[in-house]
């Protein structure tokens, strides 16, 4: 099973109506300081996919602020059971740091299938006058570049939020995780419907709901597909490696996330959330 993409804490261009115009600059709400648990299980099956259950739980952590930048400390571990007995546990664990004007970016990614030996992915990136160089110390080393239109998962975000508050409902943006093997890119699509305001209380109550510091805050059902960048699409849409469905506060903080995959889909549900002390800047 593939991570949520760091989009808990996820270019350029905003089309809405067939015009294009640059997002808005970041969200004035700053994000949120927070630790939140996310409950995972089956929402349903889809054709012959061989799932008949699962369980999980993700632990999302992100910290910093716009003069320190960023930090996310991501776990999902999940359990899938395809019936006879036959079960498939996965352990991600991720680490990032992203610059807050999203010049730079640091990551590491340990995955572990089964029993089998952990899969690492160990690299930064760094955004230049003509694009963005990534070096890679694992899997192998390995240098190369992107176009100047990637950005990384928080600035995202930013993009999301600041799209949202200013009535898009459609964003493309092409992100780079240092997921997989480093080298994967996407080009994202993400949908923003109507904004929800604080004082709506969710059809389905979770720890968000009794949270001090959301209980005023604006939130929008959004939902990104992820498309393989390097992928060829023959003719006709090109399906999306997979696609999450999430409300997003304007502070950055997720609810009622929905994972699908595909073949099979997982809802996460907040079953707890700490909001975390945050160093002032400097003056």
């Amino acid at each position: 099973m593939r991570k949520i993409a760091p989009l808990l804490a996820a270019a350029v261009l905003t089309f809405t109506a067939g015009d294009t115009v640059r997002a808005a600059p970041a969200a004035s709400v700053p994000f949120l300081a927070h630790q939140a648990v996310y409950d995972l299980s089956l929402r349903k099956a889809r054709g012959n996919a061989a799932v008949n259950s699962a369980r999980g739980r993700i632990l999302y952590s992100f910290s910093g602020s716009s003069c320190d930048g960023y930090t996310t400390d991501f776990r999902q571990v999940s359990e899938l059971d395809s019936g006879e007995s036959r079960t498939t546990m996965s352990d991600l664990r991720s680490t990032s740091w992203e610059e807050a004007d999203g010049k730079s970016y640091r990551f590491k990614v340990e995955t572990r299938m089964n029993d089998n030996a952990p899969a690492a992915v160990d690299g930064m990136a760094e955004r230049t006058a003509h694009g963005i160089t990534v070096k890679l110390k694992q899997p192998q080393q390995k240098t190369f570049n992107l176009g100047e239109e990637t950005v990384f998962p928080t600035e995202q975000v930013k993009r999301i939020i600041a799209a949202a508050k200013a009535g898009k409902t459609i964003l493309e943006l092409v992100v780079y995780d240092g997921s997989d093997d480093g080298e994967k890119v996407y080009n994202t699509l993400t949908v923003i419907g109507q904004p929800i305001p604080g004082d709506r209380k969710p059809a389905q109550p979770d720890a968000s709901s009794d949270s001090d510091a959301l209980k005023s805050m604006t939130r929008w059902p959004v939902t990104v597909s992820y498309y393989d960048r390097a992928a060829k699409s023959d003719a006709g849409e090109q399906t999306p490696v997979y696609a999450m469905s999430f409300e997003l506060y304007e502070n950055g903080v997720s609810r009622a996330l929905v994972l699908d995959y595909n073949d099979f889909v997982i809802a996460g549900a907040m079953g707890k959330i700490d909001v975390k002390d945050t160093k002032p800047c400097k003056p």
